[in-house]
Parts: structure tokens; sequence; C-alpha cells
């Protein structure tokens, strides 16, 4: 395994990181404690999970995810092996299950006291806010629209406050954002520097093969004020997987089960699919480690949050770390993108 430090911290994580949205629906609770017990043994230290999973979020499965790690912590004694961050769900219509009280200090107080529980430890190590309660383009959306209906009144200084008050209390250690802009990055980096209050460190957003919009303002945003991206979706929900081209899915498989999440299965996001697997046939490896390997080895990556139904697929995933693509693959990929870029965002 290879580790990197979480921005303008000590915290020592895992570039791998095992990301948990599955268990509670796709995963039993037996799964997904073995698939930490097997991510532990390869030296993955770093978990990302959220009070809304499993996805998709329902009432009926709300923080399953959660109560599964605290069963685990609780059964192995490991909670002290295990960098762990997890998020406070936003507002919107499929969380009104969850709360509509956006991250007011109710929300927040509430949210961390109920995770810790679920979760059975005294801290969180990365506590995240999962999405913006502005509108604007996140989740797939590709370009910002304004929209002068939306009520939401700039509560940056306030939020960061309040997540203050929490950090004081020594229930978490560090705060991220998640499915952010340039623009609310830089307004909570900026009532940090002005106003002496927690530094958001990370910033967890959709990266991968067909998803590269990061790659213009939030890069140069990442590199010059030291904010560590944690890639999720890197598999592209399974696409880059190259198994629903090949037709080889099983019937458990994701975007099976949920057909709704489609947004990298579009037929130009398909062509792009099939280029990429072939110049991963072309040199020798998976479409799936291919696809890993170009997260993690770019430059503002400080995590590559990987996911897995079953082990086989866990193990591939996690010896991405062990393959560096060399300048012709990257030359290929760069190619296609050329082509093709970002046809799903």
């Amino acid at each position: 395994m290879k580790y990197t430090t979480l921005p303008n911290t000590d915290i020592k994580v895992s570039k791998i990181c095992l990301g948990t949205m599955t268990w509670g629906n796709q995963n039993t609770q037996d799964e997904g404690f073995a698939q930490m017990d097997f991510a532990l043994d390869k030296g993955v230290n770093f978990f990302d999970v959220a009070e809304l999973y499993p996805v998709p979020a329902t009432a009926e499965t709300y923080a399953e995810t959660e109560r599964i790690i605290g069963n685990w912590f609780t059964k192995t004694g490991n909670r002290d092996k295990v960098i762990l961050a997890t998020k406070i769900a936003g507002v919107g219509d499929y969380t009104a299950h969850i709360r509509t009280t956006g991250f007011s200090k109710e929300a927040l107080n509430e949210a961390v006291d109920n995770s810790l529980k679920r979760l059975q430890t005294d801290y969180i190590d990365l506590y995240q806010l999962h999405w913006p309660e502005r509108q604007t383009n996140y989740f797939g959306t590709r370009d910002y629209v304004h929209n002068s209906d939306d009520k939401w009144e700039d509560n940056f200084n306030e939020i960061l406050h309040n997540l203050d008050d929490i950090i004081k209390s020594g229930k978490i250690r560090q705060v991220g954002i998640s499915n952010e802009g340039a623009w609310g990055t830089m307004r909570y980096l900026q009532e940090s520097k002005t106003n002496n209050l927690p530094r958001m460190i990370t910033i967890q957003n959709a990266y991968n093969l067909l998803c590269r919009p990061f790659e213009g303002d939030l890069a140069e945003v990442a590199h010059r004020e030291n904010i560590g991206l944690l890639a999720y979706s890197p598999m592209a929900c399974g696409e880059l997987s190259g198994k629903y081209i090949k037709g080889i899915a099983a019937d458990n498989a994701r975007l099976k089960l949920f057909p709704r999440f489609n947004r990298y299965s579009s037929a130009t996001a398909t062509e792009a699919t099939k280029r990429y697997l072939k110049i991963a046939e072309d040199h020798s490896m998976s479409l799936a480690q291919m696809a890993l390997a170009f997260v993690n080895e770019r430059p503002f990556l400080t995590s590559n949050i990987i996911g897995a139904t079953n082990l086989k697929q866990l193990e591939e995933n996690i010896d991405s770390i062990n393959i560096t693509l060399s300048k012709e693959v990257m030359d290929a990929i760069n190619a296609v993108h050329a082509e093709i870029p970002n046809p799903a965002t």
C-alpha cells in the first residue's frame, strides 16, 4: 500500500480508501465485515461512509452502513487502526426522511451525535458536508445556471463556527466538503483564513476517466490551497470495469439493480469506455485496474475511494495501487479524452 497524509495534518491515510455505500443494501453485514477485514489486511486504513448510506437512500435502510461499521468496530476492536470519514446529508427531496434543516447548528449536532452512536466510537476523523445547501451544478450537471429564486443565504461563516464548536468538543478531528465547486471551496477557505476557523482539508468529488471536470478550476484550487481530492466513483458505477459493454455483468450488478444511476451509460460515454477498454487490453491490463491506476496517479489526489460488492473485485481494485501507467498508456488515454471529453460530468 502507498500512503499520504490528509492535507495540513499529520494524519496518515492509505491512497486507497474503502468505500462502503453498498453495505446494508447490495451487501449484507457479514459481507461488509469481510471487506473491512480484507482491506485492513491489505494496508487500507481509510474508510469512507455517510449517514445517507446505503445508496439508494431510503427511510427503511437509513444509516445502515454506519451501523455495520460500528458493529465491526465493536466486534474486532479495530477502531484505532482506521481513519474514519463520514458525512452529514444535505437538503434534498431524497433526504427529507433524514432532516430538512440543512447544515444548521442543530442539524450538525444531531447528525454528529447520531453518527457517533451508530459507529460506536467517540470521535470521527474527517467529517464532511455531503453537498452544498445552495442550488448549484453538483451531481452530474455540466454547466452552472443561476437560479434567482434560490432562497439560500451565505452561511459559510456560520457553518465553520458551528463545526469549530464540535471540533473543540472532541467529537470530530477535521472537516471536509463533498460535491463542491470552486466558488464554494474558496469561500470556505476564505472564511477560515480571515476568521481563524477550521479549514476544509479535503474535497470529495466524482473523478474518473469519463468524468474529469475536476481538472479545471478545482485542480488549481487543490494545488494552490492544499486541499486534497478524495475521488469517488473512480470506476464510474462499474462501467469502467467493462462488464456492461461486454455483457457479463452479474444480475446483482449496480446498474442492473438501479438503472437510474445512468450518468456514465450514455452512448457517448459507452463509446469512450470501449476505447479505454481497448487501451487496457492492448497493454495487458484489466480496464478496472487501468481506470483506478489513472486516478491513483493524479497529483491532486489524496485518496481514491474504491467500492466493491465482492472480495474478488475488492482485491483487484486494491491491487491497482501497484500499477504505474506508462507514458504510452497515458498518451492513449489523453487522446481519447481529447476526442470525447467528459462524456459524464
